[in-house]
């Protein structure tokens, strides 16, 4: 007789047995993620070259405000008046130099210097249109004649600078206009407030200092 189906056959394999190790006890353990060197190290270099030239173009396209600098101021006549009140006539010759540092060009509208002496406006004068290219420079020359500006008290403080030959004059220059590149403009606005000391002897500016204003 047959034996019955609870025995089994030789050729059957066994099953295989799994064994795991416990942790000792009282220890802590970290478990780190899988680590593929081989693709993230190209995509961080695609990033850090995608980032620097971002921020590099956005560095050279970013617009600016041109440098504005007074490179020339000479007295060419001052006359005082004593009656019937005390006034004085002064004529000035002013160069003053916009520097484009953009890719971009520079058309201004409207360039306005006033002059003043010891925080008293003495008066303004105003360039024609003009066009500044990119990462060029433009020298503005303009005359200012004033008759008959009354400084009251402050003549005596001319008279004692134009005696000692150099005489400090405030002066604010304002340029507006546009940069434009291709068929792109925008539109611009600067202005710059200088501390000038002329040198009445040899006409030229002997120091000045220069900030923006907003």
């Amino acid at each position: 007789m047959a034996s019955s189906s609870k025995s089994k056959s030789k050729s059957d394999p066994e099953p295989e047995s799994t064994h795991f190790t416990p942790l000792p006890p009282d220890q802590n353990y970290v478990v780190l993620p899988l680590y593929f060197p081989c693709r993230r190290r190209p995509i961080r270099t695609i990033c850090t070259v995608g980032l620097a030239f971002f921020f590099a173009t956005a560095y050279v396209f970013w617009p600016s405000d041109p440098d504005i600098k007074l490179v020339r101021m000479r007295l060419k006549s001052v006359h005082v008046h004593r009656t019937p009140h005390v006034s004085v006539d002064v004529s000035v010759f002013l160069t003053v130099r916009v520097k484009n540092a953009d890719v971009y060009y520079l058309d201004y509208s409207q360039l306005d210097v006033a002059v003043g002496y010891r925080g008293k406006k003495l008066g303004h004068v105003r360039s024609d249109r003009g066009h500044v290219r990119a990462r060029g420079s433009s020298y503005v020359d303009a005359e200012l004649d004033l008759d008959g500006v009354e400084i009251f008290s402050d003549v005596v403080f001319l008279l004692e600078d134009l005696a000692r030959g150099t005489v400090p004059f405030d002066t604010v220059t304002e340029v507006r206009g546009q940069l434009g590149l291709l068929f792109f403009q925008f539109p611009l606005q600067a202005r710059v407030s200088c501390e000038v000391l002329v040198n009445t002897i040899n006409q030229t500016i002997f120091r000045q200092n220069c900030y923006p204003e907003p």
